[in-house]
């Protein structure tokens, strides 16, 4: 399971893959990238144990700084690098990550371990006094966001480390510790803390993912995509998770480090980019991606550094999708002989497809309207509603009753909530994999990013129809018409999968004879608690109860055995989902 270091550490070192329950999403997938021989900076992890005891004793465990010296330890000697050294210094990332992939939901700080010292070396070493000013910047302001809890004024890009350290000192009463080891031990401690975040507990409460798992914590190497000319950043997909074609889909943003790119605070190039300027490391990434999408026979999500025209690969996980990309996904992979029919059920959740089915601009529509907006298609789908510039008000109003979208310069894990609420979102700047584009297709949301400084925030307090396929915001509220499962071949291929599964017969119309249960008007059959004894001794059941996951539950526990749904095919997916005793 990997070198094991002490009670609570252990180093990924190839040899094997430790449980993922144990080392989390991010630190399983350095693992696995180094045991692929894939090129991975070095790290260690700090086990979910290890958060696990700290989230129930308030306080780290009984020799745990005495194994993060010999982790540092381990990494000094696969590196040749030194943890505060004044020549050739080892400055680490501090990440976040649970067995459940929570993207953007939990804290990370990057370029730990630099001080006036280190800074100093890195600078001697590169010959660029510049980059590593730069990187002793980004480092006091994540660790003044993160583990400091600190809210700093805005400081430009002119500003010194000195008026840095100044903002931090007068907004938390304290400088920053130069002690590297200090540093380390106070970011450990925000990163399980993290896990109990508000913006964490909603994205667990919405997605179903369980409390107890907590984070692991992965200590790698840095390198430095902001290095210089030949450095860079960026994040590729082995398809495109947007529309699903098997083509590879990714951006860069060169002299950058990945916060850069996540945060939406910069708009990246295309791939395309990284193809012109370093032809190599392009081709090597995408040798890399297609090995692991293999290895793992599902699309893979990498995000990847370029330190002086050599590639390094992060970390790796299967691709948050959108509705169109998921079913896409499922089909062709079937069909390549990749996955198996019940393999590519299990990727394609009923929401995803009502989604997909649900409304879409009228013919026409768009080309009469007012375009106000326009940006990068991150989610597809139509939502509509009223702009609103803050989280908490889109949540308040959502809540009310009215139908909001969500405008912001950028989000971020603290606006979760609000995009949970929201029927779509909007952003001024970012691109297809900001914060804000990657929520929105694990949520399902409509989604456009990157339209602009000033562009969506004017828009407060109008009415909108957001089209996140086609990138544009409209004046109104535009017409829109449902499509028809029956004639999209790939979801009529997850039908005929789903009905040789499920453990009930969905049907559109009810075959002549059959008596069938209509739910609509009855009293009780908004509430899915009262639906099974409703339902109970009803062979078949109809009404708009059981259009969702929580209303096809219900049926399954009261023994219905057919139920008359349109669509048909999202009630058919929950019901494999769920899973029945019943014999089919």
């Amino acid at each position: 399971m990997g070198t094991k270091l002490g009670s609570w550490t252990l180093a990924l070192d190839g040899t094997s893959v430790p449980e993922r329950a144990l080392i989390g999403g991010k630190a399983w997938s350095v693992a696995r990238l180094r045991a692929l021989g894939l090129p991975v900076p070095p790290a260690v992890v700090i086990t979910t144990d290890a958060c696990s005891a700290y989230l129930a004793n308030g306080s780290l465990p009984e020799g745990f700084d005495a194994e993060l010296r010999t982790a540092i330890a381990w990494l000094e000697q696969e590196t040749g690098r030194t943890f505060g050294g004044a020549k050739s210094p080892l400055l680490v990332s501090v990440r976040s990550g649970a067995a459940v992939s929570m993207p953007g939901m939990m804290d990370t700080v990057l370029n730990l371990g630099i001080n006036p010292d280190t800074a100093q070396a890195l600078a001697a070493e590169s010959g660029d006094t510049r980059f590593a000013i730069d990187t002793e910047k980004r480092f006091l302001d994540l660790y003044a966001r993160i583990v400091l809890k600190a809210t700093l004024p805005e400081l430009g890009a002119e500003a010194t480390v000195a008026e840095w350290q100044a903002a931090i000192v007068e907004a938390t009463g304290g400088p920053v510790p130069d002690d590297p080891h200090a540093q380390l031990e106070a970011a450990v401690r925000a990163v399980f803390e993290s896990w109990n975040s508000r913006r964490a507990r909603r994205y667990r409460q919405h997605h179903g993912i369980p409390e107890d798992l907590g984070t692991a914590v992965t200590l790698q190497a840095m390198v430095f995509g902001n290095l210089d000319a030949t450095s860079g950043t960026g994040v590729l997909f082995s398809r495109n998770p947007l529309t699903g074609e098997p083509a590879p889909y990714g951006e860069y943003l060169p002299r950058a480090q990945g916060e850069d790119v996540v945060s939406g605070r910069f708009t990246p190039l295309s791939l395309a980019a990284l193809h012109e300027a370093l032809p190599h490391v392009h081709g090597e990434l995408l040798a890399a991606a297609a090995k692991l999408e293999r290895e793992n026979a599902d699309v893979q999500d990498i995000e990847f550094t370029v330190q002086h025209g050599r590639l390094y690969l992060l970390q790796t996980r299967a691709a948050k999708r959108g509705p169109a990309a998921a079913v896409r996904f499922a089909v062709d992979m079937v069909n390549e002989g990749a996955i198996d029919e019940a393999t590519a059920l299990a990727r394609v959740s009923a929401e995803q497809v009502r989604i997909l089915l649900s409304p879409r601009l009228a013919d026409g529509a768009g080309e009469a309207a007012e375009v106000l907006a326009s940006g990068e298609a991150a989610c597809q789908g139509i939502g509509s509603g009223v702009v609103v510039c803050d989280a908490d008000e889109a949540d308040n109003r959502a809540a009310a009753g009215e139908r909001v979208v969500l405008a912001c310069e950028t989000t971020s894990p603290e606006d979760v909530h609000g995009m949970i609420a929201a029927r779509a979102v909007i952003t001024e700047h970012g691109g297809a994999t900001s914060h804000a584009a990657v929520v929105s297709r694990a949520l399902g949301v409509p989604c456009v990013v990157g339209c602009g400084s000033g562009q969506v925030s004017a828009l407060a307090g109008r009415e909108v129809t957001v089209d996140g396929g086609a990138g544009k915001i409209y004046a109104g509220l535009l017409p829109v018409y449902a499509p028809d499962e029956d004639v999209d071949p790939r979801l009529h291929a997850l039908a005929a999968w789903a009905e040789k599964l499920a453990p009930l017969v969905v049907v559109a119309e009810p075959p002549a004879g059959l008596e069938v249960c209509d739910l609509d008007g009855m009293p009780g059959a908004e509430d899915p608690n009262e639906l099974p004894k409703l339902l109970a001794g009803k062979a078949a059941a109809r009404g708009g109860a059981l259009a969702s996951d929580e209303g096809v539950r219900a049926a399954l526990a009261a023994g219905v055995k057919t139920l008359v749904v349109k669509p048909r095919l999202p009630a058919l997916l929950a019901a494999v989902h769920a899973g029945s005793p019943q014999e089919h």
